[in-house]
C-alpha cells in the first residue's frame, strides 16, 4: 500500500503514459505535471483520448505503458484504493438515481465511499453547490443544470485533493454554466486541484491556469497567454483615418517592426517582438507622416486560435 502523498509535490505527474486498445492508441506518450490548487484544462477533438486519460488517472482502467502519480501516489493496481480516497471523478453524465431525492443520492454514495457519520459532509456539499433547499427533491424532477450540481456535490463528499471534471457544463444554459464556473473558482481558492476536460474553449480560457491540447499525442501545454505568444508572437493593429501614402516608409522607419500587412481600409497589422515597447515608436512614426491615428492596440488571439492552429496542423481528426 502507498503511504501518504509527498507534501508540496505536484498533484499529478504523468510520464510517457500510453493506453492502447489492441492496435488502436487512445492516447500515447503523454507527459505533463499539474500543480496543487491549479485548474488544468484538457482540450482536444472528439476521440482524442481525453476521457480515456481521465479514466486512466482515475484508476478505472490500467495504462498500457508509462507511469503517473495521482495525489502524490504512484498509479498502480495495488494503490488504486488509496488514490480513489484522494480524488473524485465526475463524468459528463452524473449517473444519479432519478427516483431518489438529492439527499438520498448523496447518502448512497457516501456509503459507497465508506464515510462514517456522513451527514456533516452531505450538508456541507449541498451548501457548497447551493442545493441545501432542494435536498428533498427527487433528482428525476431536476433540470440538467441542477443535476450537474448534484453530481458536483457527490464529487465533494470525500473532500478530494484532485477533482476530475469531464465536460461539467455540457448542455447547460449560460446561467447554469456560470454557476459551475463560480464553484470551480471557489475550489481553486480552497487549494483543490481541478482537472477539467471541456469543448468550450472560452470556458477553458476563463477558468484554467494552464491547458494541455491533446490529439492522441500531446500537442502543447502552457497558459493560454504563453501558448498565444508561442504560436503567434507579438503584433500591433494600427488604424488610420485614411490609408498611408507610403506605409513601407512609415513602418520601415521603426526598428521594432519586423514586418507588416495591410488589412481593411486604413488598418495595418505589424509584427513586433514586444508590442508594449514598440507601440510608442509606431505612434510617433504614423503622426510624423502626417496621418491621423485612430487607434493602436495589441492584436489579441484567442485560445480558439491556438487550438485550431495546433489541431489543424495534425489534420481535422485524431489518428
Amino acid at each position: 500500500m502507498a503511504g501518504p502523498p509527498a507534501p508540496g509535490g505536484p498533484a499529478l505527474r504523468v510520464s510517457a503514459l500510453t493506453k492502447r486498445f489492441g492496435d488502436r492508441a487512445a492516447f500515447e506518450d503523454v507527459s505533463f505535471e499539474v500543480a496543487r490548487g491549479e485548474v488544468f484544462g484538457f482540450l482536444g477533438p472528439n476521440g482524442a483520448g481525453k476521457t480515456t486519460t481521465v479514466r486512466t488517472l482515475g484508476t478505472l482502467i490500467a495504462p498500457t505503458a508509462g507511469s503517473a502519480e495521482v495525489a502524490g501516489i504512484p498509479l498502480s493496481p495495488q494503490n488504486g484504493e488509496a488514490i480513489r480516497r484522494r480524488i473524485s471523478v465526475m463524468p459528463e453524465n452524473p449517473g444519479l438515481y432519478l427516483r431518489l431525492t438529492v439527499r438520498e443520492n448523496l447518502e448512497l454514495f457516501a456509503s459507497l465511499y465508506g464515510l462514517r457519520a456522513p451527514e456533516g459532509r452531505i450538508t456541507g456539499a449541498l451548501e457548497a453547490v447551493r442545493l441545501a433547499d432542494r435536498s428533498e427533491d427527487r433528482c428525476g424532477g431536476l433540470s440538467k443544470g441542477l443535476r450537474q450540481r448534484v453530481g458536483l456535490a457527490r464529487a465533494l463528499l470525500n473532500d478530494p485533493e484532485v477533482m476530475f471534471l469531464d465536460e461539467p457544463t455540457s448542455g447547460l444554459d449560460p446561467v447554469a454554466a456560470r454557476e459551475v464556473h463560480e464553484l470551480i473558482n471557489g475550489w481553486r481558492q480552497r487549494g483543490v486541484t481541478v482537472f477539467l476536460t471541456t469543448h468550450r474553449l472560452e470556458e477553458a480560457e476563463r477558468l484554467c491556469d494552464r491547458v494541455a491540447i491533446l490529439n492522441t499525442r500531446l500537442r502543447s501545454v502552457g497558459s493560454p497567454k504563453d501558448l498565444r505568444a508561442r504560436l503567434f508572437g507579438g503584433s500591433l493593429v494600427v488604424e488610420t483615418a485614411s490609408p498611408l501614402l507610403d506605409a513601407s516608409a512609415v513602418f520601415g522607419s521603426v526598428a521594432a517592426v519586423k514586418g507588416w500587412s495591410e488589412g481593411d481600409h486604413g488598418a495595418y497589422v505589424l509584427s513586433v517582438a514586444d508590442p508594449r515597447e514598440a507601440a510608442p515608436d509606431v505612434a510617433r512614426a504614423v503622426v510624423a507622416a502626417g496621418a491621423d491615428l485612430v487607434s493602436l492596440a495589441e492584436s489579441q488571439h484567442s485560445l480558439e486560435d491556438v487550438y485550431l492552429q495546433l489541431i489543424d496542423h495534425d489534420g481535422s481528426a485524431p489518428r
